[in-house]
């Protein structure tokens, strides 16, 4: 056994299946939309989510200063979209660009037709490496059920399937 690379450890991260979200943020810094794989639950009491974002990203800024964003969580249909907010050199404008947003309790931009969107205001800020781990505390919760989800894995985009049959039926 080796001590990790980082070439080998993005490349065993590769292989870790994740929801694909757009993180937006809006307010007197500006607005602002990023696309991020590195999203999940803290605690549902109070609801608490993290998201880490790079600090070199064009957005960190903004969504610090902002203290708000909104996680979308995107459907199958939104690979497009995905890689729009993930292309580096694009403005803000362009991003948001051809969608239809709304706005819920904290004024960070809401997809219309994401399956999940988690309107969050900041809670605590943590840095590793080259990274922000942001925790927000959920101020306004919606979903949709009529989508399926879009998620990345091994460096693609891939629309989730089927639920797999249950091995052990007791789990």
């Amino acid at each position: 056994m080796t001590h990790p690379d980082q070439t080998a450890f993005r490349q065993a991260m590769s292989r870790l299946g994740a929801a694909v979200n757009i993180i937006t943020t809006d307010g007197a810094a500006g607005r602002h939309g990023i696309t991020a794989s590195a999203v999940c639950s803290v605690t549902d009491t109070p609801p608490t989510l993290l998201v880490c974002v790079n600090r070199g990203s064009s957005a960190h800024d903004l969504l610090i200063a902002n203290g708000v964003f909104c996680v979308n969580v995107l459907g199958h249909d939104h690979a497009e979209l995905a890689m729009r907010f993930g292309r580096p050199g694009l403005s803000p404008e362009e991003r948001f660009e051809g969608q239809d947003w709304a706005t819920l309790a904290t004024g960070a931009p809401a997809l219309k037709d994401a399956m999940v969107r988690c309107d969050c205001r900041i809670s605590g800020i943590e840095e590793v490496g080259t990274h922000s781990v942001i925790l927000g505390r959920v101020e306004a919760l919606e979903l949709r059920d009529d989508s399926q989800s879009l998620v990345y894995f091994d460096r693609n985009f891939h629309r989730l399937g089927a639920p797999a049959p249950a091995q052990n039926p007791s789990l």
